[in-house]
């Protein structure tokens, strides 16, 4: 059977994307919401994975710049166009991300953790502050947000764009560094790879589209403040989402936002007091008994299907 190469894998991106853009006339608005979601995830999912998966870093500042990117747009509108907000929130948290990498990225396992997840509240706080010593608010209202279908394919477009994104960095040299740095960055390091400059590269790459996303979506709501946009649950559940789909692949957590949006939206209206037990539950048993993520199974079937 032939391997699908990386032109195959775009077209095949760029297929689902136009496929796609015509949800929005064809779904109910509830639909259109969880679509969305299922959305939003799996471009912060991709992106996580892009540099996370291949390093073998565990980065919680996913919320840092997607609360940055919201608060971008939460500053700029009525004066900055949507999607030259949405630009805008993507480079402000990649240069965030350039910033504090070329600080942080020489530390590695919790230490990494612990820095990268201290950035969001450490944002949070900054910006909390300005607010009230600046603006005399806490948060902002968003008055005449765009059109649901705009920010549905805005969001689209962000989150596809993450996805191929990821597969050009994959298949680049960049990926192949960032691959050996994470199987041994000593070794990568005394073969020639710069890792220092691959790893910051990568790292602000990834945190693009996490603040693109979070710019996109913050005209979702009526009113914005730090505790909001700079919640840990989106960082965390981003997490979980790229570990549980298999964070060494791409389809994976694409596949894993989508159970994980509808899971959790069915779970909360059925179980409206119980749905996060069950789902740390459910998050449990998957780590238990499928470290590999969703993308195991399909090893092992090509696997089967191989020796058979």
């Amino acid at each position: 059977m032939r391997r699908f190469t990386l032109r195959d894998s775009i077209a095949a991106t760029v297929l689902a994307a136009l496929a796609l853009a015509a949800m929005p006339w064809l779904m109910s608005d509830f639909a259109l919401a969880l679509t969305l979601t299922c959305l939003m995830y799996a471009g912060l999912a991709v992106s996580w994975a892009m540099f996370c998966g291949a390093t073998n870093c565990l980065s919680l500042a996913t919320a840092a710049f997607f609360g940055m990117g919201a608060y971008v747009t939460a500053w700029g509108i009525g004066t900055l166009a949507y999607g030259l907000g949405v630009l805008l929130g993507g480079l402000a948290a990649a240069a965030f991300a350039a910033l504090v990498g070329a600080a942080v990225l020489h530390l590695r396992g919790a230490y990494f953790a612990v820095i990268t997840f201290g950035l969001g509240e450490l944002v949070r706080h900054a910006i909390t502050y300005y607010e009230k010593a600046y603006a005399g608010t806490v948060g902002r209202v968003i008055s005449e947000p765009p059109e649901t279908v705009t920010i549905y394919h805005v969001v689209l477009l962000v989150s596809a764009l993450a996805v191929v994104t990821a597969l050009v960095v994959r298949a680049s040299r960049l990926g192949l560094a960032l691959r050996g740095i994470g199987s041994d960055e000593e070794r990568a390091r005394t073969l020639g790879v710069e890792t220092r400059r691959a790893k910051i590269l990568a790292f602000s790459l990834s945190a693009f589209f996490p603040g693109a996303l979070g710019a996109a979506m913050a005209v979702r709501w009526t009113y914005i403040d730090p505790l909001s946009v700079f919640n840990p649950f989106i960082g965390f559940q981003t997490v979980l989402i790229a570990m549980v789909g298999g964070a060494h692949t791409i389809l994976g957590p694409i596949a894993s936002s989508v159970l994980f949006s509808v899971l959790t939206e069915y779970l909360r209206l059925q179980f409206p007091y119980l749905f996060l037990v069950i789902l740390g539950l459910l998050l449990i048993l998957l780590v238990l008994y499928l470290p590999g993520g969703l993308a195991s199974l399909l090893e092992r079937w090509r696997w089967g299907k191989s020796r058979a």
